[in-house]
């Protein structure tokens, strides 16, 4: 195991920027105590260790969601172990969005796929 937490809210604007039409489909996700401006476009979840270092080929979970991460982008790991911080956007890709996105191949969550107790692991 490289990371557990739990999930322990949703800022109002968390899940809009899935669906069709979005050039990307992703969400963000913050340490609960993000400033407020940041929680609203997040998924807030317990602070935890992050053991290793996410890698292409490692399995992510959202609650029962699993995902095959893709590709790292170089910022993502730093701003997962200090802030708890980082972009995941579906839909695989070789190359990271951007520096801290990481990139996972599976189903896209939606906003009744993933609920307040569930965790965020990384394999």
């Amino acid at each position: 195991m490289k990371y557990r937490s739990e999930i322990t809210g949703f800022g109002p604007m968390a899940f809009e920027f899935l669906g069709e039409g979005m050039p990307l489909n992703f969400v963000i996700i913050f340490n609960e105590d993000a400033p407020p401006e940041l929680a609203e476009l997040a998924i807030l979840h317990t602070k935890a260790d992050l053991l290793a270092t996410p890698k292409k080929g490692d399995i992510l979970m959202i609650g029962s969601n699993v995902y095959t991460i893709t590709a790292v982008g170089d910022e993502a790991p730093e701003t997962l172990r200090e802030l708890g911080h980082c972009t995941l956007a579906f839909g695989g890709g070789e190359e990271a969005y951007r520096p801290g996105c990481i990139m996972l191949e599976g189903e896209m969550i939606t906003k009744d796929s993933v609920k307040v107790g569930d965790r965020i692991e990384i394999y």
